[in-house]
């Protein structure tokens, strides 16, 4: 029985709860965010709610209040999520993938799917609680990118874990993220791919990509079935030391193409549903943090633009340190928006296209442990990316599958020319990760004048080699690669006038916006 005195403090605790904005259909789910000090999953007595922290259905967000416990409206179909704050983990399973979230789907997902999607969970339950760990997390910090792995088939999974997996296991890295096109369509092999990345130790994040949608579904709504049930929320946050992550799913599927079910057509946009929750989710965030958005289709393209992606520069204006992260395209690029896209921020919002882990799609001639080279497009070699962090400050480093750190470019020039011609023949520098903001300076000799070379979009000549060489070895179109593209990191220049005849290096220097400098070189005969 509940005294007088008991039920008036318990009108007030639920008075005094925060409440969405939007109630859906009417429902309300109710609970706790508790510290987990034996780290069991479930709140025992002394485990006490955290203030303050955020949990969302996916638009609307809330903070827990003094004891840890939070209300917020749900639909029939509505996962719920706590945003990690900084200093504290969430539960990973055994491949590293964080349970931050519960499904709220009462009927399931549709049983005519190719792939499984979410059973059906019932009934709402009175009370869901949400589990955090302490964690220590330092200002400075290193994570892990990769961007479409994309294995259409379990052999090309086993090239994803010999060309990449097997280096990045044992990093220091904090965590580490996949912006989309986790897998080629086929999505059982979401586990084995899960399987693969867990050996790499470390939680693991996941951005939707169109080719990990259920291309059975009839609708957007039911395409990302099967993603939900093994990731999760498709659109969530988490922060790690001060770094704000805002992850969005900006794929929208328009449906069957056929009867059979075969790839559908899609769009990019960023729903109004997503905007209001970036919206929601930065009052709750300082101005002075850096703020990192995920997403698998960069907002511009040689065939796309992303709808909505003025709305969300606006929701972003205020902020001084934003950058997001982006995949898809298979070849690597940096822009920088200002006022003329829409961006009226404090400085350039920059997207990082990043490098794909499959390249060109695991496409290529086989090296002498049967790799294909995969190329990408803008010819630079397949990789990952490695951000560091430190405090609102980022830099990203470009890192070749299976090279060393510092290959981070290639020279193409000719290995002889005469003294006399030497002022008329070209020096091209492919900087894997250049942009408008990267600095490429030449020399002949150790004791040369450096020489600025002019960043020029051009078809990569490294590449094209690629493909008649290709094409020769393996002249079946299993192994074509895709046509070269205007590369948007390339350098040109040419050799100073009149150099002594001998043998020479051309040194070339790379200082990136980051303030990183990097060298290479290249052996030339002057005759």
């Amino acid at each position: 029985m509940i005294s007088l005195r008991s039920g008036i403090a318990l009108l007030v605790l639920f008075a005094a709860l925060p409440v969405a904005a939007a109630e859906t259909d009417g429902q309300f789910a109710s609970g706790v965010v508790f510290h987990d000090r034996n780290a069991n999953g479930a709140r025992d007595a002394f485990d006490f709610g955290v203030r303050g922290v955020s949990v969302s259905n996916g638009r609307d967000v809330v903070q827990t209040d003094w004891r840890g416990r939070y209300r917020i409206a749900v639909g029939d179909d509505t996962i719920l999520f706590v945003i990690k704050p900084g200093g504290w983990a969430t539960p990973v399973d055994d491949n590293g993938l964080p349970r931050f979230y519960y499904i709220h789907k009462p009927e399931g997902s549709p049983t005519d799917l190719a792939y499984p999607g979410v059973s059906p969970t019932g009934p709402l339950p009175e009370q869901i609680d949400f589990p955090l760990y302490r964690q220590r997390e330092p200002s400075s910090f290193r994570a892990i990118l990769f961007a479409d792995p994309q294995p259409y088939t379990l052999d090309e999974l086993d090239l994803f874990n010999r060309d990449i997996i097997e280096e990045v296991i044992g990093t220091e890295a904090a965590f580490g993220m996949t912006l989309g096109d986790l897998v080629g369509d086929d999505l059982s092999l979401f586990e084995p791919i899960n399987q693969a990345i867990g050996q790499i130790g470390i939680p693991w994040h996941n951005v939707i990509g169109n080719h990990d949608m259920n291309y059975h579904a009839e609708t957007d709504r039911h395409s990302d079935e099967s993603f939900e049930r093994v990731y999760g929320p498709p659109t969530h946050a988490f922060a790690y030391g001060k770094v704000h992550f805002i992850v969005l799913d900006d794929v929208v599927y328009d449906g069957r193409r056929d009867e059979e079910g075969t790839e559908g057509p899609y769009r990019a946009a960023i729903s109004e549903d997503q905007l209001a929750f970036v919206e929601n989710y930065l009052k709750t965030v300082p101005r002075d943090r850096l703020v990192v958005l995920a997403m698998h289709i960069p907002f511009e393209g040689p065939t796309h633009s992303v709808a909505n992606q003025r709305a969300l520069f606006e929701i972003l204006k205020d902020r001084p340190h934003t950058v997001s992260l982006a995949g898809h395209t298979h070849y690597q690029e940096s822009r920088f928006y200002g006022p003329e896209a829409g961006f009226d921020g404090p400085q350039p919002h920059h997207q990082l296209t990043s490098v794909t882990a499959s390249g060109s799609w695991w496409l290529g001639a086989a090296d002498e442990v049967g790799i294909p080279h995969a190329t990408m497009r803008c010819g630079a070699p397949n990789g990952y990316s490695i951000l560091e962090f430190d405090g609102n400050q980022y830099s990203i480093q470009f890192k070749a599958a299976r090279r060393l750190a510092d290959h981070q470019m290639n020279i193409i020039a000719p290995r002889a020319t005469s003294s006399e011609t030497a002022a008329a023949t070209e020096v091209l520098v492919n900087v894997f990760s250049g942009s408008e903001r990267t600095r490429v300076e030449m020399r002949l000799g150790v004791t040369g004048d450096w020489i600025p070379l002019q960043r020029e979009a051009r078809e990569d000549p490294h590449y094209l080699a690629a493909i008649e060489r290709d094409l020769l070895r393996n002249p079946r179109p299993r192994f074509f690669l895709p046509p070269a593209i205007q590369s948007p990191h390339l350098w040109v220049g040419t050799l100073p006038a009149n150099p002594p005849i001998g043998t020479h290096t051309v040194e070339v220097r790379v200082t990136d916006m980051y303030g990183q400098v990097f060298h290479a070189h290249h052996v030339i005969r002057i005759e």
